[in-house]
């Protein structure tokens, strides 16, 4: 890429919610209007195809973590800083060429190539000169559109395709244009790469194959997903407790209402928080699938209707901030900061900024779903891969030159390579913490991997560390572990559907717009059914019909 002008320094508040935001990134759908070249959809279905197996899971052996992880999917805990860094990559993976890569991101963009100490340093480790575009969430959409419109040639040989926007025929594109890396990555040939092996199958599965071949490597996430975010303080004095109900938690926040302070806050596009509550009502979130393999929608359900209705009535009793539905999300984050709104609706991933930003402030915690009917409510389960890197066409040579490389930057928390991709140069970048984790300094604050955001090329798999608050870790490994067992799936994780990637955003759009209409009091609850019967005559029962074609396929 030509080389970009020098920015400001983000402040530490920008930086730390930007370096987590991968997994707290709410991303608006839009329209893309240009999409590839040619009229052949081309046949991305997994019916009907052999499917080549998942590369083979080979776990890191590096430091063990203090709080162990489970098969469910309670993520591993450290409550300090590894004192005994390992080597995850013992040979240098480049050759001395040039590779061009792009990329999302939620930074400022970074200081050229030529006046960035951390570009350079990741350049020397890996042995390649990069050239990278680097393509802001904002512009993403539009960026995609012209690199799948435009000539095989032209694209870089590293692409990061974001899971926060669905692109109009994505699938056909990858099939067309990324290599197939099935005979480089299928069953044990990942074994190659060990750090690609790193990466747990659930990552592999959520990302999903195109017409039966692995065509990407996908960006591991922890299991939860939308989270109810509150000020512990807040909630506790308004009466918050464990085994709490819905008819609890409606008390709960019209008593902590009051003044000018609202209990509950909501951004632009969340439904008012809607992840939180569906999930608590054990909505589908997004498509449940049943015994038989027949999809069924949220939209559909009555539990989705119902959590609606519940929404729509804590709205009436003033506990919503007035402007839950023009809020950006920044500016949320910051009412929760300074308490006027008691909780807010992000990613579990934003954990990391949800409690160093408010060190001094406020207690943050991930509250606990409330009980409907009797029942024990659920957690919106994550897509498991935050979007996936695809390599360009190329010979073999060149495609096991590009595996390297994202193996290197695959190197999982506890390395040597971790440290230096996400934190630079030790006496460069940051310096050592009392407890022995890197502290950005001045110039880590400008040269990082959020500004040159390497972690959406390829990362290891995710653990629980907030640097000097093991208390955190502590909290938030005890509070997976009470909810990870009720998270609820999005089912069509890793399936195809063409009326999907062809109309749904749109049709979601449909149901969310009326959703946040009756939360918001501008649209009866009556007209819901008449919504829902829209969605399906314009394509939600071809969904449904076709996603479950598409796991017949897969079981």
């Amino acid at each position: 890429m030509s080389p970009q002008p020098s920015k400001p320094s983000m402040s530490r508040r920008t930086l730390l919610r930007s370096i987590a935001v991968g997994g707290a990134a709410l991303a608006v759908p839009g329209t893309l209007t240009a999409c590839s070249s040619g009229s052949d959809d081309g046949d991305v279905s997994n019916a009907g195809k052999k499917l080549a197996p998942w590369p083979a899971y080979v776990p890191f052996s590096g430091p063990k973590p203090d709080l162990a992880p489970t098969e469910e999917g309670v993520q591993a805990g450290y409550t300090a800083y590894p004192s005994d860094l390992v080597t995850a990559v013992p040979d240098k993976p480049g050759d001395g060429s040039t590779i061009r890569v792009m990329s999302v991101s939620f930074g400022v963009p970074p200081k050229p190539a030529s006046a960035n100490q951390f570009w350079a340093a990741v350049e020397k480790a890996l042995g390649v000169k990069i050239e990278y575009a680097i393509i802001s969430q904002t512009d993403y959409q539009k960026k995609m559109g012209t690199v799948m419109a435009g000539d095989a040639g032209d694209l870089p040989d590293i692409i990061n395709v974001f899971s926060g926007f669905v692109l109009p025929r994505e699938s056909q594109f990858v099939q067309r244009r990324a290599e197939d890396l099935t005979p480089f990555l299928s069953g044990d040939a990942v074994k190659a790469y060990p750090n690609l092996a790193g990466i747990p199958t659930h990552a592999w599965r959520d990302m999903g194959r195109i017409g039966g071949r692995i065509y990407g490597i996908p960006l591991e996430r922890p299991l939860p997903g939308s989270t109810l975010w509150v000020n512990q303080g807040f909630f506790t004095d308004a009466g918050m407790k464990e085994g709490w109900t819905s008819e609890d938690f409606a008390a709960v926040a019209k008593k902590g209402t009051g003044g000018k302070k609202y209990a509950l806050g909501a951004a632009t596009g969340s439904v008012f928080g809607n992840g939180y509550h569906s999930a608590a009502h054990n909505a589908p979130q997004g498509w449940a699938v049943d015994k038989e393999g027949t999809f069924h929608s949220n939209f559909t359900d009555e539990r989705y209707k119902a959590a609606v209705a519940y929404q729509a009535q804590l709205r009436k009793d003033g506990s919503y901030h007035p402007d839950a539905t023009s809020l950006s999300q920044a500016d949320l984050a910051t009412l929760w900061l300074n308490g006027t709104v008691g909780s807010m609706q992000d990613g579990f991933g934003a954990y990391l900024p949800k409690f160093l930003d408010s060190e001094g402030l406020l207690t943050p915690a991930a509250a606990l779903p409330y009980g409907v009917g009797g029942e024990p409510g659920g957690i919106v389960a994550a897509r498991r891969s935050f979007g996936y890197t695809i390599v360009k066409k190329a010979k073999k040579d060149r495609v096991e030159l590009l595996l390297r490389i994202l193996n290197y930057l695959a190197a999982p928390f506890g390395s040597k390579e971790w440290e230096l991709v996400h934190y630079g140069v030790e006496g460069t970048h940051f310096t050592r913490a009392k407890d022995g984790s890197p502290e950005p300094n001045e110039l880590g604050k400008v040269e990082n991997n959020t500004n040159l955001p390497l972690k959406y090329l390829a990362e290891g798999p995710q653990v629980l560390f907030v640097p000097g608050m093991p208390d955190a870790v502590r909290a938030l490994h005890a509070w997976q572990q009470k909810t990870v067992p009720h998270a609820i799936r999005n089912a069509r994780y890793g399936l195809q559907s063409r009326t999907y990637t062809a109309q749904g955003t749109t049709l979601d759009a449909l149901m969310t717009d009326t959703a946040t209409g009756i939360i918001a009091g501008r649209v009866p609850l009556s007209e819901y059914d008449a919504a829902v019967k829209k969605w399906r005559d314009r394509g939600g029962d071809r969904m449904a019909e076709e996603f479950a074609e598409d796991h017949a396929a897969n079981s």
